[in-house]
């Protein structure tokens, strides 16, 4: 099983991948719950330089419904993270990577197989997102 879903975006800056990745993910009923700015974060809190690097919290509010319902617990791996980060092999700085977890590890961690469904559902519609990515 893959850890997460990837696609790479040429020729773009960080700003725009950003909007782009919220964009594809509203358009598969994902919403962006929390934005955690990792770059910014190390810097204030232990004054290391690194990449662009941003780690955003997307819901599908029905999906996280019917996946509480069969487990509570699974709130504890919500919401999918998808991160946006800028491709340090690029000098440029024009690459970024967009990665999301796969909702299939919600079924592997737990063992529960009534999530089956919903984490199937889930990586269609992250998959479909992350595609339109590439196409974009």
């Amino acid at each position: 099983m893959e850890l997460g879903l990837t696609t790479t975006l040429t020729d773009t800056d960080f700003a725009t991948a950003r909007e782009k990745v919220t964009a594809a993910l509203k358009e598969q009923g994902f919403g962006v719950l929390t934005e955690i700015d990792v770059q910014a974060t190390l810097k204030q809190k232990l004054d290391e330089d690194m990449e662009q690097f941003t780690i955003l919290g997307a819901c599908n509010p029905t999906l996280a419904h019917k996946a509480l319902g069969v487990q509570p617990q699974i709130g504890m791996l919500l919401p999918c993270n998808v991160v946006v980060r800028a491709d340090t092999a690029d000098e440029s700085g024009r690459t970024m990577i967009v990665e999301a977890m796969n909702p299939d590890l919600m079924v592997s961690v737990t063992g529960e197989a009534g999530l089956e469904p919903v984490a199937s559902q889930a990586a269609e519609l992250l998959g479909k997102a992350i595609a339109a990515l590439g196409d974009a």
